[in-house]
């Protein structure tokens, strides 16, 4: 049973913005003593899934003086599982990845090794509280072996809940789906973008790239963070429809200069967002949306950059 004497006052969960079902359906199930083996969080992300299943373990693990534990993820009943890169043999999360500066070619996933992992912990009794709780950060990453080997586990956690983190249902399989209970997640409206982005101190984030994160505070921190990565020169230039061949090759060749291919693609989602709210210009939309496709299949990105800066220009 659930030991948190009042979940409901002075809740983890008033740290969430939003996302007021998700959170009835998680109070719900708390009030009643009936804790699901496994949920699904499904929604897209930067809108508060992760927040919402750090607040729920608080609540499940009923150890309140652990918060800060919780927070940084070594809580001894808690196992907060990411994506993974492999190097040299050894798995590195994203901001690992980036300490580490690894050149990342592929993208992460949940390996078949950490669902072991998985397995194991949920197989030995909880150390500190009465159950333990185990959090997979974009679920929908896992391989199909990984997928299967987790399977089994969601079918017999024993004294543990698994929470899975996807964008949707429809992103994992869906035997997976069958073995957890659902808790939708809604991108947030204007007001809640401000409310996050304030408590967050990102109060100088600008329209258009707020505009862009689509009701998703995170991806708007992100996407500012990206945002003031490109140098200003740069970025006033891509603004602008270039006025000859001259000028369009010279833009092409500074964005592949100064800007790695992530960079680049996440620029393409800015022009095209920035050029038709200024606009509303089809054809700047089509073309980008063109190199974007060319870009992640490898295609050399200078090359695609000259030809799409030239239709652009209406020089080709």
């Amino acid at each position: 049973m659930v030991t948190d004497p009042n979940p409901f006052l002075s809740s983890p969960f008033d740290l969430v913005v939003g996302q007021s079902q998700a959170i009835a359906l998680l109070k719900a199930a708390i009030r009643r003593d009936r804790i699901a083996p496994a949920y699904l969080f499904a929604g897209t992300s930067g809108v508060g899934r992760s927040k919402t299943a750090s607040a729920f373990a608080e609540v499940l693990l009923g150890d309140r003086k652990s918060a800060n534990r919780l927070s940084d993820r070594n809580h001894p009943d808690l196992l907060w599982v990411e994506p993974t890169y492999l190097d040299k043999g050894k798995m590195l999360t994203a901001k690992e990845a980036d300490a580490a500066g690894l050149k990342r070619r592929a993208l992460p996933q949940i390996r078949i090794e950490q669902v072991r992992e998985i397995s194991e912990f949920v197989s030995r009794s909880p150390l500190e509280c009465k159950r333990s709780v185990v959090i997979l950060e974009e679920a929908q990453s896992m391989a199909e072996s990984a997928a299967n080997s987790l399977l089994k586990t969601l079918e017999e956690p024993l004294y543990a809940t698994i929470i899975l983190i996807v964008p949707d249902a429809g992103s994992i399989l869906p035997t997976l789906v069958s073995r957890c209970q659902r808790i939708p997640f809604t991108r947030l409206n204007q007001a809640q973008m401000q409310e996050v982005l304030t408590r967050e101190g990102h109060t100088d984030i600008p329209p258009e790239v707020i505009a862009l994160a689509q009701g998703s505070a995170g991806n708007a921190i992100d996407s500012f963070e990206r945002f003031k990565s490109i140098p200003a020169e740069l970025l006033n230039l891509v603004r602008q429809i270039p006025q000859d061949a001259k000028s369009a090759m010279a833009i092409a060749k500074q964005i592949n200069k100064e800007l790695d291919v992530d960079l680049q693609l996440w620029l393409i989602d800015y022009l095209q967002n920035y050029f038709w709210e200024q606009q509303r210009t089809k054809s700047v939309v089509q073309y980008l949306d063109k190199a974007r496709e060319l870009i992640a299949r490898y295609v050399q990105p200078r090359l695609v950059w000259e030809v799409t800066l030239l239709q652009i220009a209406g020089k080709i």
